[in-house]
């Protein structure tokens, strides 16, 4: 949990609502749920609630406080971490055939961004395809995530074999060394990526990236939430940089924010 200077709410003081589990749960965790739509949001809690037998948000609440695990595990549970090495392998090959090759074209040096990153399957592909297929570039490669717990499992690198259903073999053995119940990302591969924690909706971004990948991250926020987020990438990134959005996140309206379809949940900013 994170470090605050506000008082946290007594248990006695919080209503037995939605909204005053929201505000109660802020300061503890650092993580505002009114970025996100609330009947969903809602009933996520209230399933991880009766899955684990509590009855009211005050008493899940004094239970956060004391078990740091089952925090963890409802933190995990909110943020929805679930992801896989080159997820969506027709988005990857486009990737691969059109994106990059168009930013290769105007330069060598490429800066990078895994935003939502989850365990870190995301950055590690971007980082296995630039290896694979465009050898000649530098990339720098950041990936956040608001999530310490999966930050760990990215930095350290180890992933179970359902990682991989999407991996041709040829690069699970490249890139990985058997490791126990799974596979270890080698040091090569980890030189290129580096590992921040980082709230997307609240923290300030920076500037300068030529591509930005933030995928299946904003599935339950709300559309002012979206709106916040997409005009925080597009400064953040270069002219004729690229967005890459998930698989059911299509783009609308967002002209004004100078982001153009060039391939289906790729968008790139011209002005």
């Amino acid at each position: 949990m994170v470090n605050v200077r506000c008082p946290l709410l007594p248990y006695s003081s919080v209503p037995d609502t939605y909204e005053g589990f929201v505000k109660a749960f802020r300061p503890r965790s650092g993580l505002d749920l009114n970025f996100y739509k609330p009947n969903q949001m809602q009933r996520r809690i209230l399933s991880f609630m009766n899955s684990r037998g509590f009855r009211s948000y005050p008493e899940f609440l004094r239970a956060l406080d004391r078990d740091r695990g089952l925090y963890d595990a409802f933190f995990k549970h909110l943020t929805i971490n679930v992801t896989q090495f080159f997820r969506d392998a027709k988005q990857w090959q486009t990737l691969q055939d059109d994106i990059l090759p168009s930013l290769v074209r105007v330069k060598f040096s490429l800066r990078l961004w895994s935003a939502g990153c989850s365990g870190g399957q995301e950055p590690y592909s971007l980082a296995i395809l630039l290896a694979e297929h465009f050898p000649a570039v530098r990339p720098a490669i950041l990936a956040t995530d608001i999530d310490d717990n999966v930050l760990r499992q990215a930095k350290e690198g180890l992933y179970s074999a359902n990682d991989f259903a999407s991996t041709p073999p040829e690069i699970l053995s490249k890139y990985f060394s058997p490791a126990d119940h799974g596979y270890r990302v080698r040091d090569s591969l980890k030189r290129l990526v580096s590992f921040q924690h980082q709230d997307l909706l609240t923290a300030r971004f920076e500037t300068g990236f030529d591509f930005i990948a933030c995928r299946n991250v904003v599935i339950y926020f709300t559309e002012e939430a979206k709106q916040l987020l997409y005009a925080k990438f597009a400064e953040s990134l270069n002219l004729g940089g690229i967005l890459f959005t998930g698989s059911t996140e299509h783009l609308f309206g967002m002209s004004h924010l100078g982001l153009k379809p060039v391939s289906p949940f790729f968008y790139q900013k011209n002005g």
